[in-house]
């Protein structure tokens, strides 16, 4: 089975985090932040992914910590679910409408860490969360998965709606990525025999 339970401590967060991987997109989720809630409830839902997530964080400061160690925590997760990543897709990309947003994104499961993200987000906040942490929450996650995202805005003016549509699509790419592909079940997707 390809889950991971985490656990990560500091002194501005405690995270406890289940995940699977190969799950039907469950989710209960108390981030303290009820915007990266919905977001990460969003994420689970379309990559199917179950995921249960407790944090108690410094968010009498701001939500900066909480969202950039959850990312920390999910990117800790993804990596110990798929360990050697054997018969995985490897590949997944997606554009996804969202009214008038449409956000592209695409993952290689490559072992390389690296985030381009294009994602101009007019408003400062959406409720009480920043919206730059969108990007602070993405660069944490690629960075512990060990992976390459994409993410570029196509079209958008509603800030709500352009990170919806980001969450959603890295959520599609992720579910395509990680998939297993029956014809290459016992191999690893790389001509160097390893990732």
């Amino acid at each position: 089975m390809r889950t991971a339970d985490i656990i990560r401590k500091t002194n501005e967060t405690d995270i406890e985090l289940k995940l699977d991987i190969d799950g039907k997109g469950q989710s209960n989720i108390n981030s303290g932040c009820g915007f990266l809630d919905h977001m990460l409830t969003l994420l689970s839902r379309h990559a199917r992914f179950d995921l249960e997530l407790k944090c108690i964080g410094d968010t009498n400061v701001d939500y900066h910590h909480t969202v950039e160690d959850i990312g920390i925590a999910l990117g800790d997760g993804l990596r110990a679910c798929l360990g050697d990543n054997m018969g995985i897709n490897r590949y997944g990309s997606f554009i996804l409408p969202m009214d008038e947003s449409l956000v592209l994104t695409a993952v290689d499961i490559s072992g390389r860490s690296h985030l381009e993200y294009d994602l101009s987000i007019p408003a400062f906040k959406v409720g009480d969360f920043d919206t730059e942490l969108t990007q602070e929450f993405f660069e944490a996650f690629v960075r512990k998965a060990d992976i390459t995202l994409h993410i570029k805005k196509l079209n958008g003016t509603n800030s709500h709606h352009i990170i919806e549509a980001a969450f959603k699509s890295v959520a599609r790419s992720l579910k395509q990525a990680v998939a297993i592909d029956k014809d290459y079940k016992n191999e690893i997707p790389s001509t160097k025999g390893v990732l």
